[in-house]
This record gives C-alpha cells, sequence and structure tokens, in this order.
C-alpha cells in the first residue's frame, strides 16, 4: 500500500475529492483528512455542543439525510442570557455533517504548533492513538505510520499548520494513478512551491513549540 496525498485551499473541494475517493472503491478506513481550523469556524459542529467565548453555546442538530447518505446539519446558536435562538452556518453544518457520512470517525483537536484542527480516518487514530483524550505522537507521526517518508511528513504537516487541507489515501499499488488523477483538479495546492516560498524566509522544517500560523487576509 502506498499513501497518495493531496492538499487543498477549499474543505468543500476536499470533501469532493473524499467523495469521489469513495465512489471509486477506495475504503473508507483507508481515507483520511485533517482540515485547519484555526479560526474555529468547524470545530463547533464537530463537537456537537460546544460553549464559545462570546457564551453562545452551540448545538448541532440533524436535520435530513440525503439520498447519497450525507447528514445534513444546521447549527442552532443560542444565547444562554436570554434563551433566543437563530439559525447560523446550515452550510457549514451540512459541509461537516457530510465529512462525518463519508469517513471514519471525525474529530476536532488541537495540535502543538499548528492549532486547531479537524480530522477523520486513520490519521484521527494515528495522532490521538486509542482516543481523542490527547494528542500522543503528533502530526508528522501520524503521517510517518500511514507511510509517508519523513520529510514530506515535515512539509505536509507545515501546509496544515498554514491552513491547507489535507486528503490521504493508502491505496494498492495497482491503484495509485487512479488515486492521483482523482486528487488532481481544481484547488489542488503546488505545494512544493510554496515550500520553496517557506524557505526563502527561513523555514527549514514544522516546529511543534511555534505559535500556530495565521494565514493573511485575502
Amino acid at each position: 500500500m502506498r499513501t497518495v496525498v493531496g492538499m487543498y485551499e477549499n474543505l468543500d473541494v476536499a470533501r469532493h475529492v473524499v467523495d469521489d475517493l469513495v465512489r471509486a472503491g477506495f475504503g473508507r478506513d483507508h481515507i483520511s483528512l485533517v482540515a485547519a481550523d484555526q479560526q474555529k469556524v468547524y470545530t463547533p459542529y464537530v463537537e456537537r455542543t460546544a460553549i464559545a467565548d462570546d457564551g453562545l453555546t452551540r448545538d448541532v442538530v440533524v436535520r435530513d439525510v440525503d439520498r447519497d447518505g450525507f447528514v445534513e446539519r444546521e447549527a442552532i446558536v443560542r444565547d444562554v442570557n436570554d434563551g433566543s435562538e437563530v439559525a447560523e452556518g446550515a452550510g457549514v453544518g451540512a459541509l461537516i455533517g457530510g465529512l462525518g457520512g463519508l469517513l471514519v470517525g471525525l474529530g476536532a483537536l488541537a495540535i502543538p504548533g499548528v492549532g486547531p484542527i479537524i480530522a477523520a480516518g486513520p490519521i484521527l487514530a494515528a495522532i490521538t492513538g486509542a482516543g481523542l483524550g490527547a494528542v500522543t505522537g503528533g502530526m508528522v507521526g501520524a503521517l510517518a505510520d500511514l507511510g509517508i517518508p519523513g520529510e514530506e511528513a515535515q512539509v505536509y504537516t507545515e501546509g496544515v499548520r498554514r491552513g491547507y487541507n489535507m486528503v490521504a489515501v493508502q491505496a494498492p499499488e495497482s491503484r495509485v494513478d487512479q488515486a492521483k488523477l482523482i486528487m488532481d483538479r481544481a484547488g489542488l495546492v503546488d505545494l512544493q512551491q510554496h515550500v520553496g516560498e517557506w524557505r526563502e524566509t527561513g523555514w527549514n522544517r514544522f516546529d511543534p513549540n511555534a505559535e500556530p500560523y495565521l494565514r493573511p487576509a485575502g
């Protein structure tokens, strides 16, 4: 088995890549996803209920299951002070619900040096060990567990740190080219080009002690 990786600017594009991999017959238990969530846009939907710093409780409510089996969800935001409720981010809720329906497991956690992420599939188990209670070997070690060489694992981890979304699939040698073809689409990040730019600013390898990166606006 070889692990094929694609990095994407947009989580919705990454979701469609996962969908196409599943439809092509790649096993759900061999597909991983890691999405950067520095602004914690997705985390409340994954955690089902989260209390934010603004005092709002966000509940993810299952509204429907479409004919493809995607769970469509809607977030209800409740102000604990006045009891009012408003619907928020139905699109984000549906996106996260769709990922939850496609992949094995979906969790929200924080990686030292990377910051908040959501993750699913074998990489989630590799990062957290037996459960979601704590981060164990970190993301670089988790990628190594999936068979990704050390230097590549450093680059992919830094890519997630810088806000990109990663899809990885473990494929038999006979299907590696098919997996690459599915992943090659608009929105695929040319990570090697970015690595050259990072190196020009002094980057050498992923540093778990670094502050989480915030991508510049625009």
